[in-house]
């Protein structure tokens, strides 16, 4: 596993924890530290993460996307073998997995793209993946991504750029339904009554139609700060919903929901409301992204 921070670190230890050999390397020693104390083997560099596995090697890349991506697939691919897999499981565009792809082949290696969804509960509650790769290197893989998913959280989408296309989506989608809370609980904060958010959204739970794991989230974070007064309602984009906004373009598909969702989110960094602070306590509960108090 390169890149032990919250998600790479927290898929190591689930795996070690299902029983696999995990060798880690993070430049931060800290990451290594915190790896090493939950039992995860550690090395200081990605040589000598390649020399303490047997081929053929599954590597598998969990840094951010875009340049980290892009420097360190440069730096791993050639010290792999012929039948090695490298597997990203960041937030890649889908386009450049399928770039990935056909340069890892001229190396002989597999290049597997896996979209990745379940943010730091994913050591305890599995992670949704959806892989883009070859039916070999997919069934190579099984046993490490059954280990990861949940029951029925692990889908071999197509060949490369697979994975990472439909977890594009999803994230586009999450745009959309994020929004929605959003303004549906900042409308209840300025109507006409005195209404008391945590309770709504614990109502809305049970039986509703509206129920979610997003609404459960916005339940636990509503119990902590009634107001989310704690934190500041900008919300970052990560690239995904703006993948998907131009991918609708490109294709001429109406798409108003996730565009509209992303052009708020641009706008959420010029004024603060519940709105926009609902959505940045969901991207904090649900990935532990950085939120502005």
């Amino acid at each position: 596993m390169v890149g032990l921070g919250k998600m790479g670190g927290n898929m190591a230890l689930r795996l070690h924890q299902a029983g696999h050999r995990i060798v880690g390397f993070d430049p931060g020693e800290e990451s290594r530290r915190r790896a090493e104390e939950t039992g995860i083997e550690t090395v200081t560099s990605l040589e000598a993460l390649i020399a303490a596995l047997k081929a053929p090697r599954s590597v598998w890349l969990m840094v951010p996307a875009g340049e980290p991506t892009e420097s360190t697939i440069g730096k791993v691919l050639p010290l792999l073998a012929r039948g090695d897999i490298l597997v990203d499981g960041g937030n890649s565009q889908y386009k450049d997995s399928v770039r990935r792809g056909e340069t890892a082949a001229t190396y002989g290696v597999e290049f597997v793209d896996a979209g990745t969804s379940g943010g730091i509960w994913g050591l305890t509650e599995g992670y949704c993946l959806m892989v883009g790769g070859s039916q070999e290197a997919f069934s190579r893989l099984e046993p490490l991504l059954r280990a990861l998913a949940p029951e029925g959280g692990l889908l071999h989408a197509g060949p490369c750029g697979a994975g990472h296309y439909v977890k594009m989506v999803h994230n586009g989608v999450e745009y959309g339904m994020l929004e929605a809370y959003g303004e549906g609980f900042e409308i209840l904060a300025r109507g006409p009554f005195d209404l008391h958010l945590g309770e709504i959204a614990e109502n809305w739970r049970h039986g509703s139609v509206v129920r979610s794991w997003l609404l459960d989230l916005l339940a636990q974070a509503l119990e902590k700060d009634p107001q989310l007064q704690h934190l500041r309602g900008y919300v970052e984009d990560s690239g995904e919903g703006r993948w998907t906004a131009q991918e609708a373009i490109e294709r001429g598909i109406a798409a108003p929901v996730i565009t509209l969702s992303l052009q708020q989110r641009f706008l959420s960094r010029q004024e603060d409301t519940l709105s926009n602070r609902v959505i940045a306590a969901l991207r904090n509960e649900f990935g532990g992204h950085a939120v502005k108090k």
